[in-house]
């Protein structure tokens, strides 16, 4: 299922309810946006690559092995998350009409 949430809010309501879903033992516990959840929550390797997957399956989100180190905090993943929801803006440095160019 993937959703349209779109601000830093909703995403980071979505990592949280994501991350609760997965290690049901941190409903109760505030976790600070900084805090690093592998070390300060002890979340396993299991968990922290079932969380990736689920986020991947709730927003539609690929997220590569090589930016995993990019959620290691919840504020972090939301930052993450929410930057990759957003359209891309592809801006060229270089005009490509022909027509301004004499030949």
């Amino acid at each position: 299922m993937t959703t349209n949430a779109t601000s830093p809010e909703e995403i980071r309501a979505i990592a949280l309810e994501e991350l609760i879903r997965i290690a049901p033992d941190l409903a109760d516990e505030t976790i600070p946006p900084e805090a690093d959840l592998r070390e300060d929550y002890d979340l396993d390797s299991m968990d922290f690559l079932n969380w990736v997957t689920a986020l991947h399956e709730r927003l539609g989100i690929d997220i590569p092995e090589l930016d995993y180190p990019k959620l290691a905090s919840l504020g972090a993943a939301a930052d993450y998350l929410h930057r990759a929801t957003q359209p891309h803006k592809s801006a060229s440095r270089f005009p490509c009409s022909h027509d301004q160019y004499p030949t």
